[in-house]
């Protein structure tokens, strides 16, 4: 995706430590058939970046392995309303008393506010644009739609279980929300968990869906320390039960294969205070990823797969 504040990140070459990487990544979560039912794996993109060693991605994934003793950051013991659309959850369920805020990427009408998408905002260490239009299918179906449909997908899935689930926006407003707030919605929610949803926006040939990370930043009004490593645990369950219940396989061109990327350029994972992660579904460019992502029956799917993650890491 054009998601948030920056261009995609340089594509990257797997290589022999895939199918290791992956193994490693559906262990670390406890998923009996992880990466079973998804196929063959992706066939390569373009890039020649090198690739991480079969040590290296396994050190990706594993600090994600669950620990029964896990604790998650302290979330404010008030919750203030929120100031986007929310919708109460069932009376009870596995998720009851939990708070999930779903982050649909863009808007689908930003295209048509280029001044206010492009102002600057403070993402605590640099300045970047408000927002961007996102990317699309070659055959003009938009990423901002994408993320609504798939959004309200979850939403309905998380709320069958007792979560109260709040989105940052929901097709009511004329741009935006800025990426700043985008990450303070979550912070008043005093979210369990946040999940940007997006659809990549890379090179034909590149395939599969992968999961960023908050990486360690602390400069101006970020400070991700005690967010990363609950975060790390959420994506990587996300990622193993994405591949379950989609059958897709990792990003061939981002993560080595393992599913998983770490920035620290993106605003919306830097100001954020509670567990918060991206997941790029696919790449809406590649002819074969944009077939997965315009069939209604797979977008049900990747919500399926987004929601088990969640509740994974929520009922640990």
């Amino acid at each position: 995706m054009r998601h948030d504040e920056s261009a995609p990140p340089t594509p990257r070459r797997p290589g022999p430590a895939a199918a290791a990487a992956l193994t490693v990544l559906c262990l670390g979560i406890g998923v009996s058939g992880c990466g079973g039912e998804s196929g063959a794996q992706a066939q390569p993109g373009q890039g020649g970046a090198p690739v991480p060693s079969s040590a290296t991605a396994s050190a990706a994934a594993s600090p994600a392995t669950p620990s029964p003793a896990r604790t998650s950051p302290a979330a404010p013991s008030k919750k203030p309303a929120s100031p986007s659309p929310s919708t109460p959850a069932t009376s009870s369920g596995p998720l009851s008393g939990k708070t999930v805020v779903i982050d649909p990427g863009h808007n689908p009408n930003n295209h048509l506010h280029t001044a206010e998408i492009n102002r600057q905002v403070d993402i605590g260490t640099t300045h970047k644009e408000c927002d961007t239009t996102g990317t699309s299918t070659n055959s003009g179906y938009a990423e901002a739609r994408f993320t609504l449909d798939v959004s309200h997908r979850l939403r309905a899935l998380l709320q069958a279980q007792g979560a109260k689930v709040v989105l940052t926006y929901d097709d009511d407003r004329a741009f935006g929300p800025c990426v700043d707030e985008r990450a303070r919605i979550g912070n008043k929610a005093g979210a369990d968990a946040v999940v940007s949803v997006h659809a990549d926006g890379s090179a034909a040939g590149n395939r599969g869906f992968h999961v960023i990370l908050p990486a360690s930043v602390r400069g101006g009004g970020a400070d991700t320390s005690k967010i990363v490593g609950p975060s790390r645990d959420l994506g990587t369950r996300i990622a193993g039960l994405f591949v379950r219940a989609t059958g897709s396989a990792p990003s061939n061109y981002i993560g080595g294969n393992t599913g998983l990327d770490t920035r620290k350029d993106l605003g919306g994972l830097n100001l954020s205070t509670v567990p918060k992660v991206f997941i790029e579904c696919g790449n809406m460019r590649d002819p074969k990823d944009a077939a997965l992502l315009t069939s209604a029956g797979w977008r049900q799917k990747a919500a399926q797969g987004i929601a088990d993650g969640i509740s994974s890491y929520l009922m640990e």
